[in-house]
């Protein structure tokens, strides 16, 4: 992996030196645009419609406009000489509990390595953190961009840090008109619901979450490579008639009831084979 970001990590007034690397990667089927009637690729141009050319990256700087069609430069020295301290920290500003932060905060994820002078302080705070069970809250810049941030304990006595949003980013669920209806809800709903909550629970094992989309979108390009002529048809479920919701939790209580069980029996038949 290659390191996006070098720093340290302000802790108090230790400062533990450490290099960031991006923890995900889509995994996304990446398609070219290309001329149906050539199948030459696309190009897309940055082009000056006032000098009737392309630009090059060279020649391309970055403008805010702060009036309709009036812009003022920002150049990279402009950017160096703010005055944050986070420009090369991973500024610690408080401690929190993970269970107080909503998920819809977190952004994007990054692995935290120590660098060299940075080993004993990563791991202490590294244990601190787990012991106390904490995380902490955190200011940082990323490409020209001062983020709120979480950095938590992860496996393998690994730090990693969630850019987040800040709260004038998230959107208001107010606007949303169909959850301020009135709703009277059936004590016997109530219960065959969480029933078949806990019919569905089961522990967290990310390993049997997969891609079908993909994988089956892979399987056609493959065949097309290959010169087969595809002519799948996804399956359509059949979920049949549900004439009330008393109905869809019945019938779905039985359902998980039977893949319950069904698997029990297999965990049992491997447990007992020799």
């Amino acid at each position: 992996m290659r390191a996006l970001w070098k720093g340290a990590v302000s802790f108090g007034l230790v400062n533990i030196p450490v290099r960031l690397y991006a923890a995900t990667e889509r995994k996304s089927v990446k398609f070219s645009y290309l001329h149906a009637e050539c199948s030459t690729p696309i190009r897309y141009m940055k082009w000056c419609p006032a000098c009737e050319r392309e630009v090059a990256a060279p020649e391309i700087v970055r403008g805010y406009e702060y009036e309709k069609g009036r812009y003022v430069v920002l150049r990279d020295e402009d950017f160096e000489r703010i005055p944050l301290k986070t420009t090369r920290t991973i500024d610690i500003v408080d401690f929190v509990n993970l269970g107080e932060i909503d998920p819809v905060y977190y952004d994007k994820t990054y692995f935290l390595e120590p660098a060299d002078g940075g080993v004993k302080p990563y791991f202490l705070l590294h244990r601190v953190m787990e012991n106390t069970g904490k995380i902490a809250i955190a200011k940082v810049i990323i490409r020209s961009r001062e983020s709120l941030a979480a950095v938590r304990t992860y496996r393998d006595g690994t730090l990693v840090m969630e850019t987040m949003f800040y709260p004038d980013e998230i959107r208001s669920a107010k606007e949303l008109v169909g959850t301020r209806e009135e709703v009277s809800l059936d004590p016997r709903e109530i219960e065959m619901a969480e029933n078949l909550v806990q019919n569905l629970s089961a522990r967290f094992d990310p390993a049997k979450y997969t891609d079908k989309y993909r994988e089956a979108l892979l399987r056609v390009i493959h065949e097309k490579i290959k010169g087969a002529e595809v002519e799948e048809v996804a399956p359509v479920a059949e979920t049949g008639k549900v004439v009330d919701l008393m109905e869809a939790l019945r019938a779905s209580l039985e359902v998980t009831r039977a893949e319950r069980q069904r698997e029990k029996a297999l965990e049992g038949v491997s447990l007992n084979r020799p």
